[in-house]
């Protein structure tokens, strides 16, 4: 599944392309996705210009003239920017054509979403999809001190293990199952550890962990398990840099101890025993 990093990947790629650019026409092949694409989408979107296209959880919104398009890649969804001369692949759901070019939401699963949010609903915060994320990993706020505060109030009398408690995405948002493992392992925190037994010291360990572990994943191209690509139809190598995700068995690359790996909400999740003592 797409998490923050390969979210970022994406608007990084196709952003270049497209701001600046007005939507020549919107193709809907197959609106059936996890919520139905609106039908008179293709009417307002039409001659609407990109102004900037921005991040939110794992959510792209494109600002356009008139409000915001909600872009989601489900569970394997992928946006590319093609010529709109090359022909439509299996899978493709919806088209937005900028003349020559075309991005194009490719879902197999049609988990991902196309959402409007107009300008007279208020700002594209007050979103219902997006008020109830938690706080940006990149954001000022979670950095250092305060993101350790953050995590440290948000913890307190909780008593769910602390790779569920990132999971959630109540606290902070983006950490999803790889980056779990990674974020816990650089910080030297036990996945298992009740959320609400964690130390300040160990919260501010953890946030800069979250921020350093997802920067170094959007620096290779995200992870590629089975379908991601990034705009460019390029596969995602963090996956080649994890130290403790996948490599059950494998010596630490820090100890030489061999990693674990543990079953955690039907989820896996790896560690290594002597670096991150419970």
């Amino acid at each position: 599944m797409p998490e923050l990093p390969e979210v970022e990947v994406t608007r990084l790629g196709i952003a270049p392309h497209l701001i600046g650019r007005k939507i020549s026409a919107v193709k809907v092949i197959d609106g059936r996705l996890r919520w139905p694409v609106p039908r008179n989408l293709p009417k307002i979107l039409q001659d609407q210009k990109v102004h900037s296209i921005e991040r939110r959880g794992k959510y792209l919104l494109m600002a356009l003239d008139t409000g915001y398009l909600l872009l989601h890649l489900g569970m394997t969804g992928t946006l590319r920017v093609l010529p709109s001369s090359d022909l439509l692949k299996p899978h493709d759901r919806v088209t937005f054509e900028f003349g020559k070019l075309s991005l194009r939401l490719h879902d197999p699963r049609k988990f991902g979403a196309v959402l409007w949010h107009p300008n007279t609903k208020g700002t594209i915060d007050k979103n219902a999809l997006l008020q109830k994320l938690g706080t940006e990993p990149f954001a000022p706020e979670f950095a250092g001190e305060l993101g350790g505060r953050i995590l440290y109030e948000r913890s307190r009398r909780r008593s769910i293990a602390v790779k569920q408690f990132l999971l959630a995405g109540q606290a902070v948002v983006g950490v999803g199952n790889i980056y779990c493992s990674e974020s816990l392992f650089e910080a030297k925190i036990h996945p298992a550890k009740a959320a609400g037994k964690l130390t300040r010291p160990e919260c501010i360990r953890l946030a800069n962990a979250v921020r350093f572990i997802l920067q170094k994943a959007i620096d290779a191209g995200g992870s590629s398990l089975k379908d991601f690509v990034n705009s460019e139809g390029n596969p995602g190598y963090f996956m080649v840099q994890t130290k403790a995700y996948d490599r059950k068995d494998q010596p630490c690359k820090v100890c030489k101890t061999p990693i674990k790996q543990i079953v955690q909400g039907q989820r896996s999740t790896y560690f290594c025993p002597q670096c991150q003592k419970r």
